[in-house]
């Protein structure tokens, strides 16, 4: 009896020591450390006890192989790693690819075996150089020409991060939430096979594109479908992607959510302010982030002075305004509802885009430093 004890003593300090079974995967941008004054995020801001990962966004492909894309990557690369000191548990990743770079690097790596294998072997030492213990692979735009492209790539670099006698690598990929998007380019059963999570992008539902294409208001993230969404509208919700993309054969615990730290704004173009009013464009940037269409959440926390503010009941999220702006965003409250969400349908855990957007030094919201991520990971911690 007295072993059944110990053995019970044993796994309650386990437990404990590792805290949530859910991931938290903490999106890092290299880009962020050239805003000004307290916009201004670098390693030294991160809190590592937050996240069980940390995802390092971008390198970039050339001449065929990884490389760097920022003229001081390797000594962030260095800060990023030496977290591991505070947190012995965090795992770190480094991303290829991303927005900016469209598909045509993936396409010239994936175009034959050889140079596939240049581009797999060049990730190995790239990451065994700089420490990372794994590779999220961030192929956005894929078409229908490349879904068996990325497939092969995929199954190439598991060969290669799983080569017995090797040191084993993780590998994720980041992957839309929009189904004519994953319908066109993404074999979400084949990909999901090889991998050991899936990013999955869900957030930008809503807002004011570049083409004209959405001139009214919506929200980024809504958790559920909304009264008014109708026809393909009717999937640009997390909950409709995270069910698709378990139809399209991923397995749920390897589904990590993204819940975002930023906001999609718009100029209001008249008296109407609900959800589906009137737009006449991007809203106002923001003072730090200085992107049409954008805010960062402690932007937002600073808009809010004066504005008014809602809460969409059937999609559990909130907006504000003031003026002609309008702003669609996460606080506290609907990161909290998503992250129950993440473990009701048992997910793998949540994906933080980025970390730069929270209010990380605290000084904007009044709710302490990162109250997003803090308010995500608490809610993943409660033993139910």
């Amino acid at each position: 009896m007295s072993h059944v004890f110990v053995w019970m003593g044993l796994l309650a300090l386990t437990l404990l020591h590792c805290g949530s079974a859910f991931k938290v995967v903490c999106y890092f941008t290299n880009w962020s450390q050239y805003r000004e004054t307290t916009g201004r995020f670098t390693p030294e801001n991160i809190d590592p006890s937050l996240c069980s990962h940390i995802i390092y966004a971008f390198a970039k492909i050339e001449d065929n192989v990884i490389a760097n894309s920022e003229w001081n990557d390797a000594t962030m690369y260095k800060k990023i790693n030496s977290l591991k000191s505070r947190n012995p548990s965090l795992k770190t990743l480094l991303s290829v690819g991303g927005y900016g770079v469209g598909t045509a690097p993936f396409r010239r790596i994936t175009r034959s075996p050889f140079y596939r294998s240049e581009f797999v072997i060049s990730v190995v030492q790239f990451l065994q150089q700089h420490n990372f213990d794994g590779l999220d692979l961030s192929w956005h735009g894929a078409e229908q020409s490349d879904k068996e492209r990325l497939s092969d790539l995929v199954k190439d670099l598991s060969a290669a991060f799983n080569n017995e006698g090797m040191q084993k690598f993780i590998l994720s990929v980041s992957v839309p939430a929009g189904k004519e998007a994953i319908d066109k380019g993404y074999d979400i059963k084949t990909i999901s096979e090889y991998v050991d999570f899936l990013n999955a992008m869900t957030y930008d539902f809503h807002g004011y594109w570049e083409d004209n294409s959405h001139p009214y208001t919506g929200h980024g993230s809504p958790l559920q479908k909304g009264h008014a969404d109708s026809g393909s509208a009717s999937a640009y919700n997390v909950d409709y992607a995270v069910h698709f993309l378990k139809t399209e054969g991923a397995p749920l615990q390897k589904i990590v959510m993204a819940i975002p730290t930023h906001g999609r704004t718009f100029t209001l173009s008249s008296a109407q302010t609900v959800v589906a009013a009137p737009a006449s464009g991007p809203g106002t940037p923001g003072a730090f982030t200085k992107k049409a269409g954008t805010l960062a959440y402690y932007e937002i926390c600073s808009f809010n002075h004066g504005a008014t503010k809602r809460w969409i009941e059937e999609q559990s999220v909130p907006y504000s305004y003031k003026g002609n702006q309008w702003v669609g965003y996460e606080d506290t409250r609907s990161v909290q509802i998503k992250a129950r969400y993440v473990k009701s349908n048992h997910l793998g855990g949540v994906n933080i885009w980025s970390l730069d957007q929270d209010d990380f030094s605290g000084s904007f919201c009044n709710e302490g430093k990162y109250p997003l991520l803090g308010a995500i990971k608490m809610e993943l911690d409660k033993r139910e």
